[in-house]
């Protein structure tokens, strides 16, 4: 009998050992991407499948774009972001500054060729239009039309009642674009949409908001009723209930690509690539633009008609204006610290 406990024992001992070395041993696999209602869907339905097939824990870090590409120069030389999730201006800035690594085996037959990065150091996972939302309740509410123009947000009857991200934010930069661009100017000259920004819309604003959540705060308070943002969030809002929508203005939407690159680091593995094209797969594709309202970009989707209200998809895709980064990003500093000096006061 004794023997028998012994044993029992001994194995109890063995079980515990065996358990506490495979938790140990457990890698923690670090994801750094967009916050909010995407952060819920990488978490129901892309990481818990990835954290049992490569048995990892999964470390989610959220943040806007300029924070992740922020968060990759300060641990340059000890990265410990393995996929970083940005908009595709940061994303060029990642690839050009090196924190950035070709994607193995990429599905190269199956995506639109815009969705490939020099190298497919990086690889779009959404497409996305930048234009106007708006509280359909409260315009019906007050008899006003629905917005057509980027220059409705100038319209004094919305003075402060408009909400738009900041220059840090791609769409407060998009919107400092496209002001530029309908008054003679553009990349190369962005002169015109400062001026318009500070003299005419800037009186509109509540506030420049960051924070996707405050956001639609503001909206459901309505505090504000009219803003910049782009399809895949206002989808996300519109799927909660509240009375919102997408217009696409007549002077164009700005085209806004969702990233994602395996990061440069010692010790990268396969893993990160995985990931990533986890997000390419046709079933993901379709939770992306049910729950966020991204444009597929893996050519073999079949978009359901009750699903393609918002997104970018078809002749709205081949409409958008597509920025020229390579003009931006030498300049977007300098923009940013205009922006906050003389727009953001």
């Amino acid at each position: 009998m004794t023997s028998i406990k012994s044993i029992a024992a001994v194995s109890a001992l063995a079980l515990a050992c065996s358990s506490s070395i495979a938790l140990s041993q457990t890698k923690t696999f670090y994801v750094a991407g967009y916050g909010g209602s995407f952060e819920q869907t990488m978490r129901q339905e892309i990481i818990p499948a990835f954290e049992k097939k490569h048995n990892v824990k999964v470390e989610y870090v959220a943040g806007n774009s300029t924070d992740t590409l922020a968060k990759l120069q300060a641990q340059k030389g000890n990265q410990q972001i393995d996929v970083a999730i940005v908009d595709d201006g940061p994303m060029y800035q990642a690839i050009q500054l090196g924190f950035c690594r070709k994607i193995d085996k990429l599905p190269e037959a199956d995506l639109y060729p815009a969705a490939r990065f020099k190298d497919d150091k990086a690889v779009a996972i959404g497409l996305v239009a930048t234009g106007l939302m708006y509280n359909t309740k409260y315009f019906a509410e007050k008899g006003w039309a629905p917005p057509t123009s980027w220059d409705d947000l100038k319209d004094p009857k919305f003075k402060k009642l408009v909400v738009i991200p900041p220059i840090n934010n791609t769409y407060g930069l998009y919107t400092l674009l496209m002001f530029a661009k309908m008054n003679g100017g553009g990349e190369k000259n962005i002169e015109p949409g400062f001026k318009v920004m500070k003299e005419q819309v800037n009186p509109n604003v509540l506030v420049y908001e960051p924070s996707p959540g405050k956001m639609t705060e503001l909206f459901q308070s309505n505090q504000a009723v009219i803003g910049v943002w782009g399809t895949g969030r206002v989808q996300s809002f519109a799927n909660t209930g509240f009375p919102v929508d997408f217009v696409y203005p007549k002077e164009g939407a700005v085209t806004l690509l969702a990233s994602a690159c395996p990061v440069e680091k010692a010790g990268s593995s396969e893993m990160a690539s995985d990931f990533i094209k986890a997000m390419l797969e046709p079933n993901m594709q379709l939770i992306l633009l049910k729950d966020y309202g991204y444009g597929p970009v893996n050519k073999t989707v079949k978009v359901p008609a009750e699903l393609a209200k918002m997104a970018p998809i078809g002749e709205r895709a081949a409409k958008l204006y597509n920025p020229d980064w390579d003009a931006i990003n030498p300049q977007r500093e300098e923009w940013t610290k205009r922006w906050n000096r003389e727009v953001e006061r």
